[in-house]
């Protein structure tokens, strides 16, 4: 059976219209004859949304019993033994009740493609899986519910449903998503403008790729190799020489012409890997490339045209950026070069050629300058052309009349091959030349004469000659390949060593300077940083007070680049400066490629410094934008309520009896309290942070305590049951502190609790420690969700504020652990969940205190006598600060999230 197909409508944001569009599509396909069904829309309470179901044929959802509540779910043995044409199911990154025959809804469509329906669905770019923690980033707001890219990717049909940040709250205002009473919370939370610009940004760039990756299996599947400028895209050549960094910029300032143009760097390495090219300036080039948003790339090849051609050609570019050539005149004449015969081959793609300073510096030589064998194997060499050619003559002089020429040629030439294995190609040469010399002068007739009587002699003499210099030539290239393999596989064996130093997790510049010290043999290596404000001057590198270490390794490090036995310049202001021994040419090149990693580690840990910095003022920022947020609500609420009454009762031309007037001042006053109670919240937590709460700790008995916490709660006193022993001991506390939290934890615990379900509240004793439990039988929490319900003005989930700000759990914690408790969250058996306050025993808290301090405060016996200091403030004696209180606190959690 032929799999079903999959069409996506993505929105950037709730309320784009995706549901809609997805009816919409439902309806216009039933209208053309096809056999639609409805397996599961949710139309959130939109009236035009729900406009759109009738008519349409909907299949019965499936109920499940999770907790003793009854949810429900896609059913999908109902929609496979429907067997529709066409099936419309919403929310594709839905996480389904647990019980269910799958975890996620994404697998229940998978399911039924396979049965050979064709699936509509909607998903919105937050519950992306790789986006995931860039929307949290953006909006504050976890999204726990995910979907994998590649489901998404693997759907035949996405269609953007796509809307403006102004006119999706213009659709808000109306109470075109959601409930009036929910509105102003979600505009100023959630549905900012920056967070709607980013997450269309966010929906606009993944379809774009997507655009792309189907215009790439497009042209492959049809064989397509010619460019289509379906969006700009500029490659820039590097070779690793000194004009990289010019052609980089060059290549910046045309991308940036095209708005939205990609910037791709490719270098060619060829297939045997031992091109000449700098490893530094190559790491240095790549990293410019990166920092002006660009994309590095590596490809094989010995052919270079075409090997940029074929890159280019492959990742659709429109315009390449190459140097112009470092080559002399000469060198051009034989050879059009790597620019011209681009430019000929390059068909649409536009060519740019960019003059540079090192034209005129003409080509560098790099390592194939340096000789292929060692000074001993050369100078051995030589001595064996000078000695062993004439040796090798007078052996032979006696046996002229019994070897023909021939045989006497290939005894020369072999010796030529010794003098070339051991010294190279100009002593093979040498001996070569002076081989035919001898050859001619006592073994050609006529001997001891320079003229040579038969052409065939002198035909065999320069084919002698000839194959010598060949064999010469082949032999030297076999040991400067030798020697560059050698020196390639050690510089790669150093760069790997040294790459996997790194990350096995140790610090990027001291595993850097320190594995550069071992490789070579350095009494040390010292990172150097031109100090802040000067200028390079001619005398600074002999200068200390011009430079500050940044880091070093070894021994005594250098002061200045001047006191190095070798040193690299990786920029204007650092140095990497290495003391010991001096390096030949060979080296320097992993040294500047050390030198290189050792600037982006050091880059990297300063801007890791500048991020650790700017976090508290970030999360501090974040805390009033959140907190500006919530309040606005819960502050406009209690003031238009008490407001309200206030002025009908100040109306005189109403005449309110007894009743009514009661009535109103107990709006009034309930209003009022909340108002003061929100202040006082809010002022706790401030202090909590700021290290400045006043705790007065003594001797606190629960049985006095738990009752006034429940009379906070006003009318829903009576959904709470007390369990109190009066056998308990003392607890150190302070009263007041003490009965906040719990009034806090009543109320959130009753908040969600079902009406017919009760909250219980006991305390037992545990040696030292006396544990206060607040049970209720709600919906719970789950339990990789049992820190985040402390984290401050937020709850789990798409919550709206209406209900609190949500510093109850934020400050029930604080101010336990202020009073050197606990505050966990535990499941309650059977369902529901259990706060847990933990609080010392009085007699053993003072105890524990004062055999840790020479000077303890005064406190409470074991016999009961009290002595407690009267106050403190929090974090004075080395109790928590704020890393202790609020900064491990969180927020209420929403019923929702609680499922």
């Amino acid at each position: 059976m032929a799999r079903g197909r999959l069409r996506i409508y993505l929105g950037a944001a709730p309320g784009v219209g995706k549901t809609f569009a997805m009816l919409g599509e439902g309806r216009r396909a039933q209208e053309r004859g096809r056999d639609v069904v409805v397996g599961l829309v949710e139309t959130h309470g939109r009236a035009r949304t729900a406009e759109l179901l009738d008519g349409m044929e909907i299949i019965p959802r499936k109920a499940l019993v999770y907790r003793g509540m009854t949810l429900t779910e896609l059913d999908v043995d109902a929609v496979i033994a429907r067997r529709p044409r066409v099936v419309l199911i919403d929310e594709l990154a839905h996480t389904n009740v647990p019980g269910s025959r799958t975890a996620k809804r994404w697998q229940d469509i998978d399911e039924i493609l396979d049965a050979g329906i064709d699936v509509v669905s909607t998903v919105n770019i937050q519950h992306l899986e790789s986006l995931n923690d860039v929307v949290q980033e953006i909006t504050g707001i976890p999204q726990r519910e995910t979907v994998p890219d590649e489901v998404v990717r693997r759907a035949d049909q996405i269609e953007l449903v796509d809307m403006s940040p102004e006119a999706l709250r213009r659709r808000m205002a109306h109470g075109n998503v959601y409930p009036p009473e929910k509105v102003d919370a979600a505009l100023s939370n959630y549905f900012r403008v920056g967070n709607l610009t980013a997450l269309r940004e966010l929906a606009l760039l993944w379809v774009a790729g997507k655009v792309d990756e189907q215009l790439d299996r497009y042209r492959a599947e049809h064989g397509i190799a010619g460019t289509w400028e379906a969006r700009e895209r500029v490659v820039v050549a590097l070779t690793g020489g000194p004009e990289g960094d010019t052609l980089v910029r060059r290549a910046t300032r045309i991308a940036a012409r095209s708005k939205g143009a990609d910037l791709l760097a490719v270098h060619v390495t060829r297939a045997d890997g031992l091109a000449g090219q700098d490893p530094a300036s190559l790491a240095r080039q790549r990293a410019l490339v990166e920092s002006v948003g660009g994309t590095y790339h590596q490809v094989v090849g010995d052919d270079i045209p075409r090997a940029l051609l074929d890159f280019a050609r492959g990742v659709n570019a429109t315009q390449l950026v190459l140097g112009a050539s470092r080559r002399g005149r000469l060198a051009q004449l034989f050879s059009r070069g790597v620019g011209v015969t681009t430019t000929a081959l390059s068909g649409s793609i536009d060519v740019h050629m960019v003059t540079h300073e090192e034209i005129s510096k003409g080509r560098t030589r790099g390592s194939r300058s340096r000789a292929a064998l060692t000074r001993r194997r050369r100078v051995a060499g030589w001595v064996l052309a000078g000695l062993g050619i004439p040796a090798l003559s007078a052996l032979l002089v006696p046996f002229r009349e019994e070897l023909t020429l021939p045989s006497e040629i290939l005894l020369f030439l072999l010796m030529v091959v010794v003098v070339a294995l051991v010294g190279g190609m100009w002593p093979a040469i040498t001996a070569a030349v002076v081989g035919f010399a001898l050859l001619n002068w006592y073994f050609t007739p006529p001997v001891h004469t320079w003229t040579i009587s038969s052409p065939e002699n002198l035909l065999a003499l320069a084919i002698y000659v000839l194959v010598a210099a060949m064999v010469s030539a082949v032999v030297d290239a076999a040991a400067r390949r030798t020697r560059e393999a050698a020196r390639a596989s050690a510089d790669a064996e150093v760069l790997s060593t040294l790459a996997g130093h790194v990350l096995r997790g140790e610090a990027a510049l001291p595993s850097l300077l320190g594995r550069l010290r071992e490789t070579f043999g350095l009494t040390s290596v010292t990172l150097l940083e031109r100090r802040g404000g000067r200028q390079p001057a001619a005398g600074d590198q002999s200068d200390p007070d011009a430079w500050r270490i940044v880091a070093t390794t070894g021994g005594p490090p250098c002061s200045c680049p001047g006191t190095a036995d070798t040193d690299v310049v990786i920029d204007d202001d650092l140095v990497l400066a290495a003391r010991g021994r001096l390096l030949d040419a060979s080296d320097r090149r992993v040294l500047e490629a050390f030198a290189a990693e050792a600037a982006i580690a050091l880059r990297q840990e300063r801007l890791e410094e500048e991020a650790e910095q700017a976090r508290p003022l970030a999360e501090a920022n974040k805390m009033r934008t959140a907190l500006l947020a919530a309040v606005s609500h819960d502050l406009r609420t209690p003031l238009a309520s008490a407001k309200a009454a206030v002025e009908s009762l100040r109306n005189t031309e109403i005449d309110w009896t007894d009743e009514d007037r009661a009535e109103l001042l107990a709006t009034a006053d309930e209003s009022l309290l909340k108002l003061d109670r929100l202040v006082a919240n809010l002022l706790d937590m401030s202090r909590l942070q700021a290290g400045a709460l006043g705790i007065a700790l003594g001797p606190t008995a629960l049985e006095d305590i738990v009752p006034r916490a429940i009379d906070d709660l006003g009318p829903l006193w009576d959904r709470v049951d007390a369990d109190i022993s009066v056998e308990l001991p003392e607890i150190t506390a302070d009263p007041a502190l003490l009965e906040r939290v719990l009034a806090n934890l009543i109320a959130n615990a009753v908040r969600y609790s079902p009406p017919e379900e009760k909250v219980l509240i006991n305390a037992s004793r545990h040696g030292s420690l006396v544990e206060i439990r607040v049970i209720d039988r709600g919906p719970g929490i789950p339990p990789e969700a049992h820190d985040r319900v402390f984290l401050p003005f937020q709850r789990l989930g798409d919550r709206d504020n209406h209900t609190g700000v949500g510093l109850g759990l934020a400050l029930a914690r604080g101010l336990t652990e202020a009073m050197g408790g606990t505050l966990v969250p535990e499941e309650t058996p059977g369902g529901g969940l259990t706060m847990t306050v933990t609080l010392p025993i009085a007699w053993t808290a003072v105890a524990e205190y004062a055999s840790g301090h020479e000077h303890a405060p005064r406190g409470v016996a074991p016999d009961g006598t009290p002595a407690f200091e009267p106050t403190r403030a929090q974090g004075a004696d080395g109790s928590p600060g704020p890393d202790g209180g609020a900064s491990s606190a969180s927020g209420d959690v929403s019923a929702a999230e609680r499922q």
